[in-house]
């Protein structure tokens, strides 16, 4: 899937919100080697490096284009990375890979913000995480827990409305985030200390249709490059009109957007 930096950041702000409320609850003091899993352009990555300035930091994502995004805000250029050596001048590592197959060996903290939605197989994925830490290593991980609200049932509902319902039927998946409790399963035998909580955000957004375009620059993006030229600008207008029904704008002018957030604390076992 190809995304847009520019667009993804247009809403930085409320998306950077749980991302710091995340890293707030860290308490690493001095972490030596850090990954930010589906970094996207960098903006945490770089929040990562600022708090822990002798660490060796390395951003991730499977996105060409949010890592050039996040290169260019760097002034870097692609370069080779080993993993475990701090660049010239405390220069962030950006490596383009697969989160869900990625390799973060003798980690002290993994950080993800809003990207394990987009993998599977969640209950063998973390758990290799989480065996990848140091001891007492952090494992911190944000991931928004939505599928049930308007915002997506419209997707499905827009997908089976029109002759592109073939194209896109492939698309309509199960919820790719479980409930807290079943992180706390997957985890709670391998983890020393594990926190496990779920927080409602309401998003507040400004613009004509500020909903749309939000997820025009995440959960939509599959759907739109699906349909095809030819049924894109019909699909989306079909889409907006639910949401217009379902999401009326506030006495300001603004539009609020739920979004309930699962996130896991987990800190692995001494040895």
């Amino acid at each position: 899937m190809n995304w847009d930096p520019d667009l993804y950041g247009s809403f930085q702000g409320p998306r950077l919100r749980p991302a710091l409320d995340l890293l707030a609850r860290v308490e690493l003091e001095s972490p030596k080697i850090i990954f930010d899993l589906g970094c996207g352009p960098g903006e945490v990555t770089r929040l990562l490096a600022a708090r822990w300035p002798d660490a060796v930091v390395t951003g991730v994502d499977t996105s060409t284009e949010m890592l050039e995004k996040a290169r260019a805000s760097d002034g870097q250029t692609k370069q080779p990375f080993d993993g475990q050596t701090k660049r010239p001048g405390g220069d962030i590592n950006w490596v383009e890979g697969d989160i869900g197959e990625f390799e973060t060996e003798k980690a002290d903290l993994i950080y993800s913000n809003a990207a394990f939605n987009w993998i599977a197989d969640h209950d063998i994925v973390l758990p290799r995480y989480l065996n990848s830490l140091r001891p007492g290593g952090v494992l911190a991980i944000q991931m928004p827990r939505n599928y049930g609200d308007v915002t997506h049932v419209a997707m499905a509902e827009s997908a089976n409305a029109g002759p592109w319902r073939d194209a896109l039927a492939h698309l309509i998946i199960d919820p790719p985030v479980a409930e807290p409790s079943r992180y706390y399963d997957i985890l709670s035998r391998l983890a020393e200390n594990l926190e496990v909580w779920e927080t409602r955000y309401f998003h507040k957004l400004e613009g004509e249709d500020p909903i749309v375009e939000w997820f025009q620059a995440t959960t939509l993006r599959p759907f739109l490059e699906a349909v095809g030229s030819k049924f894109r600008d019909a699909f989306l207008a079909d889409y907006r009109a639910r949401i217009r029904l379902a999401y009326l704008r506030q006495a300001d002018g603004r539009t609020l957007l739920p979004m309930r957030r699962v996130f896991v604390l987990a800190t692995m076992k001494a040895s």
